[in-house]
């Protein structure tokens, strides 16, 4: 299913798989406030030991995210559908620092309204989600969406997977179903129809952070706030476009990753000839 990594070693191919979870791992969760280096993460992740002087939850959050992206692979590679049970099991994998409250359930949707500040035209803005009674309705019109896409997706087509990917992962920061850990879990179930197409993910690098987050809030000002009973989820498409061109510049990281491999590859093949 992933040919990016066909005709390659079976080396390579580990390889490239574990440069691409350090990486994937690394940003997303630096993106939220960790402080592990692209090094320590890798170093916790292959010698499961911990950095002196980092916080415990930082080691927490990269073997999550590592342990979630195992969960996404196995997705893809037993054909199984994305559900409400998954989903769940996924945000279990993220979302390691566990305090026990009602309010904040993990595994399950959001009890409470939740709401963040953004900057547009250097204006700040107050955007809320969507209300927690909204939420299981929402979802059931994502998951439909998410579904559609998944049966389009198309062997190698770039454009049509960097679509799903804008699509699902903005609709679901949208409606922000959890109380947290929901820029973590866009970034993994938005890259599903991705790697179905067999392309590498689409990894947000943390150098990037205020772009990413700039994009996003000029959509969901455009968009205003997502309610039960939206016949689109995504509504104005043109406001889209930012994130989008964001998205495909995004994509050249691990484009080179791989287009570097397979030159190895290539330069190991020709000794052997």
């Amino acid at each position: 299913m992933l040919y990016f990594l066909q005709n390659l070693d079976e080396d390579l191919q580990k390889a490239l798989i574990i440069q691409l979870r350090n990486l994937w791992t690394h940003t997303s969760t630096a993106i939220e406030g960790n402080t592990l280096t692209l090094g320590e993460t890798a170093f916790v992740l292959e010698e499961g030991l911990t950095i002196s002087g980092k916080p415990l939850k930082d080691h927490e959050e990269v073997v999550g995210h590592a342990r979630a992206i195992a969960l996404i692979y196995g997705l893809l590679e037993q054909e199984t559908p994305l559900t409400q049970e998954a989903l769940f099991n996924l945000h279990k994998a993220v979302q390691t620092h566990v305090v026990l409250d009602v309010y904040k359930p993990v595994g399950n949707w959001k009890k409470e309204p939740n709401s963040t500040v953004g900057v547009v035209d250097e204006k700040q803005v107050v955007f809320e989600y969507a209300a927690p009674q909204d939420v299981p309705p929402l979802m059931k019109q994502w998951f439909k969406l998410y579904n559609e896409l998944m049966a389009s997706a198309v062997p190698g087509d770039n454009e049509k997977a960097l679509q799903a990917y804008v699509a699902l992962h903005v609709s679901f920061v949208r409606i922000h179903p959890f109380f947290d850990g929901n820029g973590r879990m866009a970034r993994l179930v938005a890259n599903l129809p991705v790697l179905k197409a067999g392309l590498p993910p689409i990894i947000v690098p943390k150098e990037q952070r205020k772009a990413y987050i700039d994009a996003l809030s000029q959509y969901h000002f455009a968009a205003g706030q997502i309610e039960k009973g939206n016949k689109e989820l995504l509504p104005e498409p043109e406001a889209l476009k930012p994130f989008a061109a964001f998205c495909e510049q995004a994509w050249k990281t691990t484009l080179e990753l791989v287009n570097e491999i397979h030159k190895k590859q290539q330069i190991r093949t020709g000794k052997n000839q």
